[in-house]
């Protein structure tokens, strides 16, 4: 069967993240791609050959095979041939800087798993609804001190953090700065949110960039770590500094870069579905009044703003043998450009993509992913946007935006900046 290739100025702003910051324009994209070029492969100029695997069904089956489809062997995120090479020149070697669980293959990949699968197990996260709901309530009883506020800066981005940073065990005075270098390591080519000094035409220091968060979190959580091996405490913090990978201690490079993938995606998913899902019911007042009605909705409520939102869009995979994919000759060594983003509007799956409905049954969305890679805290994002929303729904008795909504310049991890609303809110109990 002849493989049909993407025309490369269609897919070109695919791999720019300036080119998220209209994220309409992206999803158009990707619905031709689903249409015209299902599994097709790309090749634009300095850029390695992809295929793009953008329907549902493909993202699923080489989203669980993870032993033909590797997570770790090339770039986990969209990267040019120069800023590979640089990657590798920089690093000795390695394709990435950080270690993360995104970034491993079996047995690692399990091993490290391992180390806080108990904690983020269904029946433990239920323990913490009654703090977590307590966080939730001081923000929403922040709200209630104005009729205005930029919700993306000041909830969405706040609560989840704080959820996850207590959990690790870092005092609130630490808060920012892990805000500060998760949006340094995740939203690296934003003007507004990257580090400062950074020159986003160069890949090199975009490389720099990364360098430095790894190091700054190395230098914050050095102290933490030596604390928790010497006083064990209860907290997340203590579990990684004392975790054993096949019986021995973690080594440097994968505990950093544990506690950047705990202080990082702990949140900042979390709080991108969560902006998201404001900026839509704020320009939807029946969606809002539906839901003010029909509080039994929130769960599929969640649901629906996590498939419509999906913030980790894409990850990249290499093939390590032969294999055929819908017909598709896939080949040992090629890569795979795997798309969450659109395998979660894939028209065959999901009625009306486009169409926020709290109420879309079955909503088989792959917003945590799919497999043995499937988001190890994805029962704590839920209980936090469910509990968040229920105190919210109970207290809000209008929203509308205040001005314009702004979406963060990502490639990979992509939420909103800015969600400004305006607001009417009862005084609660």
């Amino acid at each position: 069967m002849n493989t049909p290739t993407i025309p490369p100025e269609l897919f070109a702003p695919v791999w720019n993240p300036a080119a998220y910051g209209n994220r309409e324009a992206i999803e158009e994209i990707f619905t031709v791609l689903r249409r015209d070029y299902p599994l097709s492969r790309v090749e634009t100029p300095g850029y390695d050959p992809h295929w793009v695997v953008c329907k549902y069904k493909d993202v699923r089956e080489v989203s669980r095979l993870d032993e033909i489809f590797h997570s770790g062997d090339v770039s986990k995120t969209p990267a040019s041939k120069i800023a590979e090479q640089m990657m590798k020149d920089y690093s000795g070697g390695c394709p990435h800087i950080f270690r993360t669980l995104v970034h491993m293959d079996k047995p690692d990949h399990t091993e490290y798993r391992n180390v806080l699968k108990d904690v983020f197990m269904p029946q433990n996260i239920a323990t913490l609804e009654e703090k977590i709901r307590a966080t939730a309530r001081s923000y929403v009883d922040k709200m209630a001190r104005t009729d205005e506020c930029d919700f993306a800066g000041e909830v969405a981005m706040l609560y989840p953090l704080e959820v996850i940073c207590d959990l690790i065990g870092l005092p609130k005075k630490d808060h920012a700065t892990m805000l500060r270098l998760t949006q340094w390591f995740l939203s690296y080519a934003d003007p507004d949110l990257c580090r400062p000094g950074s020159d986003l035409s160069d890949p090199q220091s975009q490389i720099r960039n990364w360098q430095i968060v790894y190091d700054e979190i190395k230098s914050y959580y050095d102290p933490v770590i030596a604390d928790r091996q010497a006083n064990p405490r209860q907290d997340i913090a203590s579990l990684i500094a004392n975790g054993r990978i096949f019986g021995k201690p973690m080594d440097e490079r994968g505990m950093i870069s544990y506690f950047v993938i705990a202080s990082t995606a702990g949140h900042d998913t979390t709080a991108a579905t969560i902006g998201n899902a404001m900026w839509i019911l704020a320009r939807d007042p029946a969606l809002f009044a539906r839901m003010k009605r029909e509080r039994g909705l929130i769960p599929g409520f969640v649901e629906e703003a996590i498939r419509i939102s999906t913030p980790p869009m894409t990850f990249i995979r290499s093939a390590t043998q032969d294999y055929e994919l819908s017909g598709r000759q896939i080949k040992k060594g090629d890569r795979l450009y795997v798309s969450y983003l659109s395998a979660n509007k894939d028209e065959e799956v999901f009625e009306d993509p486009f169409t926020f409905k709290p109420d879309r049954s079955p909503n088989r969305h792959i917003g945590f992913s799919y497999g043995s890679h499937i988001c190890l805290g994805q029962h704590l994002a839920r209980l936090e946007m469910r509990v968040l929303w229920e105190e919210l729904f109970a207290r809000l008795e209008a929203v509308e935006m205040a001005g314009e909504g702004k979406w963060q310049q990502s490639e990979f991890v992509c939420g909103p900046k800015d969600v400004p609303i305006r607001y009417s809110m009862n005084k609660g109990s």
